[in-house]
């Protein structure tokens, strides 16, 4: 049985040497094999992972290796496991570690800074200088999992302590697995300046990013908030997250005039870009008044042209961010613990982790119109179970 020397366990959570991951192998191939199960280092425990989301970062890692980089490379054939927005319960503690206890359930970001660099000093730890320059040798401090380190598609992980959120008994394991998505949302915004309360947001696509980017920009104050998008049901879904206007790109002529014409006839204070479409850069430009500023939190798959003469006569700022620094997460989790949202509504279904390769194609085909796709470790049922 798991008893690693200089780790403290429980013998209420009984910890077997070895687990269940999911390997990547060839782009797209996904196996189900045997791991021992990762050792705490100091002020790093052990995550038992009860539920994990299926992010669209997760896809293209799958199925074409970056933004991963493991060994320095493609993380294809490295015995490497992906996954990387995952809740569970903490069942060991590494030395010296007392901020958490055994039993208690938490949700993690992913990335730990090596806390030695420029940008770790200055809490960008999600810009860390030495990301993934130092798979297999942790000691280094950097860790990205599911990106540059082993991830969550699997029964145990390893995570520093920092990168640990406290949650409450009350949420539910499906919705602990949004608050790092939650947390992007709210990375943009305080990117933007954090005081969004009576100015005016739009934010282009409604994936899990976007819908949760308009319930926080509304949780914060904003208004009004202006959801732009191609599926009328998504844009059903930003309203009852606390959108006060949505546009379908589809029904109307010219999107930026149908913004403006939501706002009063002038452009908007905030744009934030979820949709990675090629001209979404250049549309957000239009959208916002002179001086506004526009946050990047999707990336598209090729370069797109950029109007920078109308960045420059206008005074446009544009912010590019990394997943959650900063802490949002934490800011997140409080929002959601204040019930000022129900971030609930994106998930959508939830399979057994043994059935993994089924939730990515949900995922990936949207099929039944899939948003959030939550696999957990232990479910009863051999099927999926679409969320209520």
């Amino acid at each position: 049985m798991y008893a690693p020397p200089g780790v403290k366990t429980s013998k209420d959570f009984p910890i077997p040497d070895s687990m269940k991951a999911w390997v990547l192998e060839n782009p797209g191939q996904l196996t189900l094999k045997d791991k021992k199960v990762p050792v705490p280092a100091r002020a790093e425990v052990l995550v038992r992972i009860d539920a994990v989301a299926i992010c669209a970062t997760d896809l293209e890692i799958i199925y074409h290796g970056p933004p991963a980089m493991i060994e320095g490379g493609l993380p294809f054939n490295k015995n490497f496991t992906p996954g990387h927005e995952y809740m569970g319960t903490v069942v060991a503690l590494g030395p010296g570690v007392d901020e958490y206890r055994i039993g208690q359930r938490v949700t993690v970001e992913i990335h730990a800074g090596c806390g030695q660099c420029k940008r770790c000093r200055e809490g960008m730890y999600t810009s860390c200088h030495n990301y993934g320059l130092n798979y297999g040798d942790v000691n280094k401090g950097h860790r990205a999992n599911g990106f540059t380190t082993d991830g969550g598609f699997c029964e145990y992980q390893v995570n520093h302590i920092n990168t640990l959120v406290a949650i409450p008994d009350d949420m539910s394991d499906e919705e602990a697995t949004l608050v790092v998505t939650a947390g992007t949302a709210m990375y943009g915004l305080t990117e933007l300046g954090g005081l969004v309360a009576g100015e005016s947001v739009v934010v282009t696509g409604p994936g899990p990013i976007g819908l949760l980017g308009v319930a926080v920009a509304k949780a914060m104050g904003a208004q009004p908030v202006i959801l732009t998008g191609t599926r009328d049901n998504r844009l059903q879904i930003g309203k009852e997250l606390g959108a006060d206007h949505v546009i379908n790109i589809r029904k109307v002529n010219d999107v930026v005039q149908a913004v403006k014409d939501l706002n009063g006839g002038k452009g908007v204070d905030y744009v934030v870009e979820c949709s990675a479409a090629p001209n979404a850069v250049n549309e957000a430009l239009k959208m916002v008044n002179r001086g506004g500023k526009v946050c990047l939190a999707a990336f598209p798959h090729g370069e797109a042209p950029v109007d920078i003469a109308h960045i420059v006569r206008n005074n446009i700022y544009i912010y590019g961010i990394r997943g959650e620094g900063k802490s949002a997460t934490h800011r997140a989790e409080a929002f959601m613990k204040q019930k000022r949202f129900d971030a609930t509504k994106i998930h959508t279904h939830t399979f057994p982790l043994d059935d993994l390769p089924t939730a990515i194609r949900y995922a990936k085909d949207r099929v039944e119109d899939a948003i959030k796709v939550v696999v957990k470790a232990k479910m009863d049922a051999a099927h999926k179970v679409a969320a209520e």
